[in-house]
């Protein structure tokens, strides 16, 4: 018989539990996040018409740290900073905020913090 890990079922439920709750419209797109341990993903998007409308990683080819800054905290608030930039380019000025699972704190947190630092409101 097959196991699961309890992380993962854990935080899938979490998943679940957040996005009974929150729905991305046209107006109000959703801001989606996902951390693996290396990365960070966030993308805006619209879930009444089921469309991604901006997204940015850390995998991106414009993503680069400056010299001074170093580490996942630091990489996630660029990330956060490029979202709003994005989003602002696209039109998109308040959003819903998902955490996807995660607590709000840390590389969740500098993100969200660097979104509104780029122009989001959420």
């Amino acid at each position: 018989m097959a196991r699961t890990n309890t992380k993962t079922t854990a935080r899938a439920k979490r998943v679940r539990r957040i996005r009974k709750k929150i729905t991305g419209t046209s107006e109000r797109p959703r801001l989606r996040v996902f951390k693996s341990n290396k990365h960070i993903y966030a993308q805006i998007i619209d879930d009444v018409a089921g469309h991604t409308l901006v997204s940015v990683s850390t995998l991106d080819k414009d993503f680069s740290l400056g010299e001074d800054e170093k580490g996942k905290v630091a990489a996630a608030k660029k990330i956060g900073e490029m979202i709003g930039a994005r989003a602002k380019s696209a039109g998109i000025t308040k959003v819903v905020f998902d955490r996807g699972g995660s607590i709000y704190h840390g590389r969740v947190k500098s993100l969200s913090e660097g979104a509104r630092e780029g122009g989001l409101i959420f």
